[in-house]
């Protein structure tokens, strides 16, 4: 109960000021003009404001100011969430091109690995072997800052989408924070959870207002430095229990740019076979259920990393299970392309040869 107290704070601040920056926000988008375009990859109708974002990041730095008290490493990441807030924000307004986004997304992991040190110094692999070269380990750490920074963005495609998978993934992070004993990533995230949790009462389908790239971007930033500030031990919890709870941005993430370069589309161009899209349309599921689904599936996947850390067998069963359920739907529904199905062919194969040796 005293935790539960102590807590109460970290989490309302930011919540109480996300319900009343969000209408705010709603206000001087529609006064600026600043919506969402319609296009193929979109699915909403109508002018809606798409700067929530602001709300977000409003709250989470005043609620910052309040509570935590900086130190190098945390005004590195702070600083790199300014950038790339701002890319983002420009982006909402002018329409930037892709390759100015990735260079405000750059710039912001390059500060938070130079000047906050949030990277990985090292991470043991099985058998003892210890990676510890400051070159590879601050080129995963750049690639995973960029990388899951552009995985939110890029799944912001139904009401209420990027914004809850961030909030359990927060959430779950914290968790993780407080059974390691790191106190710091407990208050970040709880923080970050409050901001994303007032805003999602706008965003919940149907949506009033979108987060935007300036939101997207920046709460995937941050989770992906809170994530490498709190897991810098074994290679399985510094890379693999983050992994387990961005499963469906980071899957969804690589599937798209497969696909894409099967099709030889651009990686950045957008289109309507995300996994979101999938549920929605492909088997019909509707909007608020896509989005309660993908929800569940990403509470899956938090629950299977907290358990791996207390049970690597238990959370290895669990996980196998979810990833190869994850496999038979990306090749049942065609994600990749309709011809890869590696295990249903594998399957296929198998009951071929077992009829023909009934038959001799």
């Amino acid at each position: 109960m005293n935790l539960i107290v102590g807590a109460f704070p970290y989490f309302v601040l930011p919540l109480i000021l996300s319900l009343i920056g969000v209408p705010i926000a709603k206000k001087i988008g529609l006064k600026l003009g600043i919506y969402a375009e319609e296009n193929q990859r979109t699915v909403h109708h109508g002018k809606i404001v798409r700067m929530g974002g602001l709300a977000i990041y409003i709250a989470f730095m005043i609620s910052m100011a309040v509570f935590v008290k900086a130190d190098d490493t945390l005004n590195g990441i702070l600083l790199g969430g300014l950038v790339v807030f701002i890319g983002g924000l420009l982006d909402d307004i002018f329409d930037l091109k892709p390759i100015i986004k990735l260079g405000f997304q750059i710039a912001a992991a390059l500060i938070a690995i130079f000047v906050g040190q949030v990277y990985l110094p090292s991470f043991t692999l099985p058998f003892g072997i210890m990676i510890d070269s400051i070159f590879v380990t601050g080129f995963i750490s750049f690639v995973w800052i960029v990388g899951i920074t552009n995985a939110i963005n890029l799944i912001d495609g139904l009401d209420g989408l990027s914004g809850g998978i961030s909030f359990i993934v927060t959430c779950t992070v914290g968790v993780l924070g407080f059974f390691m004993g790191r106190r710091d990533i407990c208050i970040l995230s709880l923080i970050l959870a409050g901001s994303i949790l007032g805003f999602l009462k706008y965003n919940f389908h149907p949506a009033s207002i979108f987060m935007g790239d300036c939101g997207a971007l920046f709460l995937g930033y941050m989770i992906a430095t809170i994530s490498l500030l709190g897991f810098k031990t074994t290679a399985f919890i510094t890379l693999g229990l983050p992994i387990l709870m961005l499963f469906i941005p980071i899957s969804d993430t690589i599937i798209a740019i497969i696909r894409r370069k099967l099709k030889g589309q651009k990686i950045s161009e957008a289109d309507r076979s995300h996994l979101h899209h999938i549920l929605m349309y492909k088997l019909d599921l509707g909007h608020r259920n896509t989005v309660l689904i993908l929800y569940a599936v990403t509470l899956l996947f938090g629950i299977s990393a907290v358990v791996s850390y207390f049970d690597k067998t238990l959370g290895a069963v669990l996980v196998i299970i979810l990833v190869f359920c994850a496999e038979i739907f990306i090749e049942k529904t065609g994600m990749i392309n309709p011809k890869f199905h590696p295990l249903l062919g594998l399957w296929r194969r198998i009951l071929r040869k077992e009829k023909k040796d009934m038959y001799k």
